[in-house]
């Protein structure tokens, strides 16, 4: 169901509309002006692109992507080349192509780039699912019936000595990795130190393991944990499908370490000699005598026998950097990577599980002996498209069955990020009280401002919701003007704020909110989504919703607002409309909250 829905919403985006249509859905970059073109890892060619600077279209596009390059040019309409994004920023995209050379008509100008439909991940997660299926026997079949409760989990007892750096739960959660022999999870809400007592964990295993797979469903969060294990002494090498990394993470990738082997010179000369045969080979290209056509292709020919040359000494090189590491370090999808084939490990860690949908926390459990999953089950589920699936059971995640149905998990249970007054609320919704906050950030507040929480309610004040473009969103221009004003109350009286963010969970309203705060350093404007694994000083959060019928839409997602509620360390700001909002009972509480905690506030105060 989910890619049937999948499927069908990129179709209508790009098989059912033209060009302009397509830039206007963020789906197809056009035109585009060539930068630069070579040859990267595996002597496959590479292109960079960029378009217009002044281009405002967003776009859908983002690291590793399938894309199709293709050409508007009269008579070779019909031509395109598929490839992968292996860079990408606002303006500029470089792509990477499974061919021997690019294609002739790239510089006949007019071309364009259009995003595919990622059918790799599907057969991935078909495969995996197929396997743990109809497997019979074996660890495997043991693994998969302990992961979905069938069987009761073993420990041992591994010696391990706490660390002063850690707290209590931190490093109970680090003896329950050690000791498990199945599966072990990490529950930290937000702030409680999870990637710490994670890397942590996996520093301890070393002791045990030569190699561990460490796995995230994003680029971002692989990124992160490649750089906070590397933080800590531990060699690590980042696989991924050619896609672009941070800039402090790209010493851990495979090109990078492959750059710095003495063979790498060999390699290097076997891919210019490759091209030198090309471009010979190229000057037969109009003629059409048997003798030309016959150099035409011993020269071509040699340029293949040098590329195979090349990419067999790469992989060599490639297996001997990754047998080397300690930790291998990719996405859940990328475990299957050509570069992982035929590799095991003894412990599989999964970070951010909670992100991920099951079929895809499947993937890496094919190279599994044990399995360590960390995440929260009340922050962001996974993206799921289709209502039918989520409701059908899409929308459960593998760490959320493993904690209801075998009752383990590690609950870290001191956050170092806000005040208890934020903490409190999401505290008592989703962590049974169990949570305390540091005293390092208990009560730290403001200065000039020493409320930590402030609800400023709009009912009454005709703020009503508007829809957004396409009726796709929703938008609410007077509650963003009121939050404008607070914001600049704030600024002006004098209260030293080194970071503000400002969240919607509506895409539209985050639209007009970031024209508004363009020019205000220290000012993010995004998605709820966006914000993920982020904090800042202060946080607002405008609600958007405001009609006569009590509609609050997604809303009702109370795992999205625990993120959007508990990113802020000394301030978090909400502004919505009681009227509409209370008629749910999670927002009835979290307005009793509020006037518990004299945080009551309406709009009338700054209109």
């Amino acid at each position: 169901m989910e890619q049937k829905e999948d499927f069908a919403i990129h179709e209508a985006s790009l098989k059912k509309s033209n060009i302009q249509e397509r830039r206007r859905n963020g789906v197809t970059w056009f035109p585009l002006r060539i930068a630069e073109t070579g040859y990267g890892l595996g002597a496959y060619p590479f292109i960079v692109v960029e378009r217009n600077p002044g281009d405002i279209f967003q776009h859908h596009f983002s690291n590793a992507s399938p894309v199709s390059m293709f050409s508007a040019a009269p008579g070779y309409e019909e031509m395109q080349i598929n490839g992968t994004i292996g860079y990408l920023d606002n303006n500029r995209m470089k792509i990477f192509f499974r061919a021997d050379e690019l294609p002739d008509w790239i510089d006949m100008g007019k071309i364009g780039v259009n995003l595919l439909f990622d059918a790799k991940s599907y057969d991935e997660m078909y495969k995996a699912l197929n396997y743990f299926i109809n497997i019979d026997k074996g660890r495997h079949k043991e693994l998969r019936d302990k992961i979905l409760g069938y069987q009761e989990l073993t420990t041992r007892k591994l010696p391990f000595e706490s660390s002063p750096a850690l707290n209590d739960s931190q490093n109970k959660a680090v003896q329950d990795i050690l000791n498990a022999c199945d599966v072990a999870v990490v529950h930290g809400p937000p702030g409680t130190g999870k990637t710490t007592t994670l890397v942590h964990a996996i520093g301890e295993l070393l002791k045990y393991e030569k190699q561990i797979l460490v796995c995230a469903p994003s680029n971002a969060a692989t990124d992160y944990l490649t750089r906070s294990l590397s933080s800590k002494g531990i060699d690590v090498v980042r696989i991924g499908n050619l896609a672009r990394v941070e800039e402090d993470t790209a010493a851990h990738t495979v090109d990078a370490k492959l750059s710095l082997l003495k063979e790498t010179k060999q390699i290097k000369e076997l891919k210019k000699r490759a091209v030198e045969m090309r471009k010979l080979g190229g000057k037969y290209k109009r003629q059409f005598g048997k003798e030309e056509m016959e150099q035409r292709k011993a020269l071509l020919q040699e340029a293949r026998n040098l590329n195979k040359e090349a990419r067999e000494l790469e992989n060599y090189l490639v297996q001997k950097i990754i047998d080397d590491a300690q930790v291998v370090t990719c996405t859940l999808i990328g475990s299957m990577n050509d570069y992982l084939q035929n590799r095991t490990f003894e412990t599989v860690v999964i970070d951010e599980a909670g992100q991920g949908v099951e079929p895809a926390t499947w993937v890496p459990i094919q190279k599994a002996q044990k399995v360590v999953m960390a995440g929260d089950p009340f922050q962001l589920p996974p993206t799921v498209k289709s209502r039918e699936a989520e409701k059908k059971g899409l929308g459960i995640t593998l760490i959320e069955k493993i904690i209801s149905r075998q009752k383990e998990s590690s609950l870290l249970d001191v956050q170092y990020r806000m005040n208890e007054q934020i903490m409190e609320f999401s505290n008592r919704k989703f962590y049974g009280h169990k949570l305390k906050a540091h005293s390092s950030v208990a009560h730290v507040v403001l200065p000039y401002s020493p409320l930590p929480l402030e609800f400023i309610d709009t009912a009454g004040s005709g703020f009503e919701e508007k829809s957004g473009d396409n009726n796709e969103s929703r938008m609410n221009p007077e509650e963003a003007e009121l939050l404008r004003k607070h914001l600049q109350e704030l600024m002006d009286s004098g209260a030293a704020v080194e970071s503000i963010g400002v969240i919607s969970p509506y895409r539209a309203q985050v639209e007009l909110m970031k024209d508004m705060f363009r020019q205000i350093p220290n000012v993010t404007v995004n998605t709820i989504d966006s914000f993920q694994g982020q904090e800042r000083d202060v946080i607002y959060i405008s609600m958007v919703r405001s009609n006569a019928e009590g509609e609050i839409g997604f809303l009702k997602d109370y795992r999205r607002m625990n993120v959007a509620m508990t990113r802020a360390r000394k301030k978090l700001v909400i502004i919505g409309d009681s009227a509409t909002l209370g008629g749910d009972k999670f927002y009835e509480e979290f307005l009793a909250y509020c006037e518990e905690n004299n945080a009551y506030r309406t709009a009338w105060e700054y209109v």
